[in-house]
C-alpha cells in the first residue's frame, strides 16, 4: 500500500516537484542576488519563451474530438466551472473577511489562489487513478485554463486588495489572451500534424513546466529575500497560513462531495467534480501572477498561499485517489 501510495503521488509530480520547490526557496534565500532584478543571469526573456513553450505544449496534447464529446454532459462542467470561479471565490472571500487578523499580504494571496481556473494535469490523472470521468476532467481543465485569463483578473480588480485593484483589468487580460491563450490555440491548432510525432516525449515533458515555474519561484523569492520582505513573518504566521488553506480546502471538497450526491451524479461524475472543482493550478498561479503583480516582491508573498494549497491538495488529492481505487466496483 505504501509503494502504491508513493507511486500515486509520484504521478502528479509531489515528490521531485515539491522537493525543487524547496530547494528554490531556500536557494534564492542563500543567494538572492543571484535572482534578484540584480543579476547578471537574463531570467526574464527565458522565463517568458517558457512559459509560451509550455502552454503551446499544453495545446498541442488535447484533441479537439474528445473536447467536443465531453460537450454533452453539461451539469457536471456547470457545476465544475461554477465552483471554481464562482463558489470557490465567494467563499474565500467571505472566509478573508471574517478573519480580519490575517495578514494583509497573506489575505491578497489568499483571494488570488480563489480566483485561480483548476489545475491542469494533477485533476486528470488523479481522476484517471480513481477511476473517474477522465474526458469530463480533460475537458474541464482545458475549459478552466482559457477562461482563467479572464475571470482571474477580473476578481482580482474586484476583491484582490489595494495592490490588485490598482492593475489595468483589460491591459492584463489582453497580455494573458497572448501569453496563454494564443499559444495553447497554436497547439490545438497543430495537434492533428503534430501530436504524434511527439506523442513518445509526453512523459518528459511535464520537466518544462517544472523548469519553468521553478525558474519563477526562484526569481519571485530572490526578489523577495533581496528587499527583506519576510523579515517581519514568524514562523507561527506561517504555520495559521498553512492551517489556514487546509481547512479551506477540507471545505471546498465537502462542499463539492455532498452537492455531487445531492444532484444524483454517477460515481464517475462525483470523482470529476470533486479533484476538478477543488484544485488551483500552481502553474497559472504562476504566469498570471507575473503579469498581475508586477512587483516580483509582492509576488513572494502571494505565491505563498499557492504552494501551500498545491501542496496540500496533491497529498489529499493523492489519498482520495487512493481510497477511490481501492474501493472501485
Amino acid at each position: 500500500m505504501k509503494a502504491k501510495l508513493s507511486a500515486s503521488l509520484a504521478r502528479v509530480g509531489l515528490n521531485g516537484f515539491l522537493v525543487g520547490i524547496l530547494l528554490a526557496i531556500g536557494m534564492a534565500a542563500i543567494l538572492p542576488e543571484l535572482g534578484s532584478s540584480e543579476s547578471n543571469i537574463p531570467w526574464k526573456p527565458f522565463i517568458q519563451v517558457g512559459i509560451a513553450l509550455l502552454f503551446f505544449f499544453y495545446g498541442l496534447k488535447l484533441d479537439p474530438t474528445q473536447l467536443g464529446t465531453g460537450l454533452s454532459n453539461w451539469r457536471l462542467h456547470v457545476l465544475i466551472q461554477v465552483t471554481t470561479f464562482i463558489g470557490f471565490p465567494l467563499l474565500v472571500f467571505s472566509l478573508v473577511y471574517f478573519f480580519p487578523e490575517l495578514d494583509p499580504n497573506f489575505a491578497l494571496g489568499i483571494s488570488y489562489l480563489a480566483a485561480l481556473p483548476s489545475t491542469v494535469s494533477a485533476s486528470v490523472v488523479l481522476v484517471s487513478i480513481s477511476g473517474g470521468n477522465v474526458a469530463a476532467a480533460i475537458f474541464n481543465a482545458s475549459i478552466s485554463s482559457l477562461l482563467g485569463v479572464v475571470i482571474t483578473p477580473f476578481w482580482m480588480r474586484v476583491a484582490g486588495g489595494e495592490v490588485a485593484g490598482e492593475l489595468d483589468l483589460w491591459a492584463s487580460i489582453v497580455e494573458l489572451s497572448f501569453k496563454v491563450v494564443l499559444p495553447v490555440l497554436l497547439g490545438l491548432v497543430m495537434h492533428r500534424y503534430l501530436f504524434l510525432k511527439i506523442k513518445p516525449f509526453l512523459s518528459r515533458l511535464k520537466y518544462l513546466d517544472q523548469i519553468v515555474i521553478l525558474s519563477i519561484v526562484f526569481t519571485t523569492f530572490s526578489e523577495s529575500f533581496s528587499q527583506q520582505v519576510f523579515t517581519s513573518f514568524s514562523w507561527l504566521r506561517f504555520g495559521v497560513l498553512a492551517l489556514f488553506m487546509l481547512f479551506i480546502l477540507l471545505l471546498v471538497v465537502g462542499i463539492l462531495f455532498l452537492l455531487a450526491r445531492l444532484l444524483s451524479f454517477s460515481k464517475e461524475d462525483q470523482i470529476a467534480a470533486l479533484f476538478c472543482g477543488s484544485t488551483k493550478s500552481l502553474l497559472h498561479g504562476v504566469a498570471i501572477g507575473k503579469v498581475l503583480f508586477p512587483s516580483a516582491a509582492i509576488f513572494g508573498v502571494v505565491l505563498l498561499p499557492v504552494m501551500l494549497y498545491h501542496l496540500q491538495q496533491l497529498i489529499l488529492g493523492s489519498l482520495l485517489a487512493r481510497y477511490y481505487e481501492k474501493n472501485k466496483p
